[in-house]
C-alpha cells in the first residue's frame, strides 16, 4: 500500500488559523462507512446523532506549554572563526524546542525536538526565559532525530560548567527540582504548541481554546483535537439523554504528528506514546462490548489507545513465566484476556493502524480533518474505508470545510 495513496488537494486559504467563537460551532461532516454516503451537520447536532446505548469515550490528556525559545550556550557548536560577523549568532543564536516526551524524573530528562537541529550536538547547553529561568544540557540524539536533553531549573541550579562542557551541580543539598517546580517554570516561560500549519504566534486565547473543557492529565504537546468541540452544554445534553461516558488518557506526541517519510505504508514505524487506562474505564467499555452496544471514539488517539490495550496485554508467558505481550492467537490459545477486551494499565502504546486493520473495540469515531498521506488521515481510511474516506474529503473541501486543528469535524460511522 503507497503512502501516496492517502493524497488529496487542500487549497492553503481552507485550513482554520483561529478557533471559532464559538466552540461547538463547527460543521460536522457525518460518514456512513457502509453506504458511502454522507452528509452536511452542524456540531451542535451531535449528541442527537449517538445511540441511546453508545458509550462515548474521550482522552481526557491536558495540553502544556511544551515550545520553548531560548538560546545556545556557545559550547560543543560547530567551529566558526570569530572574524565571521555571524559568528556570535552563531554560537548563541536563538533556538527553539519542543519538548514531545519525559524519559525520567529524575534527573530531569525529556526527548524534545530541535531548531535548527544539525548544528546542536550532544553536549551543548540551552538556555531558556529571558532570565536563563530553564537551563539543560543535551545528552543524546534519537531514531527519528529527535534528542534528548537534561533540565536543571535556575532556582536549584548553583553549578559550574567542566573543561568539557557539561553542567555539574555544587553539593547544596537540593539536587534536581521536583516536577511542580519545574512545570511551574514551563508555564511562565513555554508556549502552546500550535501546529506548524497554523501559520502564527499562539496567543494568550490558545492557552483555554487549544484544550479541551474536560482537559485533566497533563501530558500533551497537541490537542486531541476532536475534544475541541466540546462544551459544557454540549456535554450536558450527552448527559441527559442517558448516553454513558469514560475517560482515558494518551498523550499526544510524536507518535500522532510525525510526518510519514516513506513510500510503503506498511514500512512505518510509530513512534511509542504514554497511555493509562483505569479499571472503572476498562470495566465500562468492556461491559459495553459484551452488551452488544456501539462504542464511540473521540478522536484517533482514543481509537489507538482502546485498540492498542484490546491487543496488547502483559501475562506471565508459559514459556518463560516472565512478561511479554501475547499476540492474538497466544491470549486464546493460553487462556488470557480474549479478543478485543481492553485491558486497565498504563505503558506506551505504539500501534499503527491502516486500512486492513480489524477493529476490536471502536464502532464509530467523531474527528477532524487530517494532513494528506498522515497516519491519522489513514487510521480514519481503516474505519470508514478509503474510497469512502477521500471522498468525503473531496465534498469537505468543495464545500469549504475549515480543516485541521481548529477545523470542522467528521462523524464516521
Amino acid at each position: 500500500m503507497l503512502v501516496s495513496d492517502f493524497h488529496y488537494h487542500l487549497p492553503e486559504e481552507l485550513i482554520a488559523q483561529e478557533p471559532l467563537a464559538d466552540r461547538a460551532g463547527s460543521r460536522l461532516l457525518r460518514l456512513d462507512s457502509c453506504t458511502g454516503g454522507f452528509e452536511d451537520l452542524h456540531f451542535r447536532k451531535f449528541p442527537e446523532l449517538l445511540r441511546p446505548n453508545d458509550l462515548l469515550v474521550f482522552n481526557n490528556t491536558r495540553v502544556f506549554p511544551a515550545r520553548l525559545y531560548g538560546r545556545r550556550g556557545g559550547t560543543k557548536a560547530q567551529t566558526v572563526s570569530p572574524r565571521n560577523p555571524a559568528a556570535r549568532d552563531f554560537l548563541r543564536g536563538r533556538i527553539e524546542v519542543l519538548l514531545t516526551r519525559q524519559v525520567q524524573e529524575e534527573p530531569n530528562e525529556w526527548e524534545c525536538l530541535v531548531r535548527p537541529g544539525r548544528k546542536i550536538g550532544v553536549g551543548e547547553r540551552l538556555f531558556f526565559g529571558e532570565r536563563d529561568e530553564l537551563q539543560s544540557e543535551v545528552m543524546g540524539r534519537g531514531e527519528f532525530g529527535e534528542r534528548r536533553i537534561r533540565f536543571v531549573p535556575e532556582e536549584a541550579r548553583q553549578g559550574t560548567v567542566d573543561s568539557r562542557g557539561r553542567l555539574s551541580l555544587h553539593a547544596d543539598g537540593r539536587g534536581h527540582p521536583s516536577l511542580r517546580e519545574f512545570f511551574g517554570v514551563i508555564e511562565r516561560i513555554g508556549h502552546v504548541p500550535l501546529p506548524p500549519y497554523i501559520a502564527r504566534a499562539d496567543s494568550a486565547g490558545d492557552r483555554e481554546r487549544y484544550q479541551t473543557v474536560y482537559a485533566r492529565e497533563r501530558g500533551s504537546v497537541a490537542a486531541p483535537t476532536a475534544g475541541l468541540h466540546f462544551t459544557p452544554e454540549i456535554l450536558a445534553r450527552i448527559h441527559e439523554r442517558g448516553i454513558e461516558t469514560v475517560e482515558i488518557t494518551l498523550h499526544v506526541g510524536l507518535g500522532t504528528f510525525q510526518p510519514v517519510h516513506v513510500e510503503r505504508v506498511e514500512e512505518h514505524k510509530l513512534h511509542t506514546e504514554e497511555y493509562s487506562i483505569s479499571e472503572e474505564a476498562a470495566e465500562k467499555i468492556n461491559r459495553a462490548r459484551s452488551q452488544g452496544r456501539r462504542v464511540v471514539a473521540v478522536g484517533t488517539t482514543t481509537v489507538r489507545t482502546l485498540e492498542y490495550a484490546a491487543g496488547h496485554t502483559e501475562e506471565p508467558h508459559p514459556s518463560t513465566g516472565s512478561g511479554q505481550a501475547f499476540s492474538r492467537t497466544e491470549r486464546a490459545r493460553n487462556g488470557a484476556p480474549g479478543e478485543g477486551e481492553v485491558r486497565a494499565g498504563s505503558g506506551e502504546a505504539d500501534l499503527f493502524i491502516y486500512p486492513g486493520y480489524k477493529f476490536q473495540v471502536v464502532g464509530a469515531l467523531l474527528t477532524n480533518f487530517h494532513l494528506p498521506q498522515s497516519t491519522l488521515l489513514m487510521l480514519v481510511c481503516a474505519l470508514g474505508g478509503k474510497e469512502n474516506v477521500l471522498r468525503a474529503y473531496a465534498h469537505a473541501v468543495a464545500e469549504r470545510y475549515r480543516f485541521y486543528s481548529y477545523g470542522d469535524c467528521m462523524l464516521v460511522e
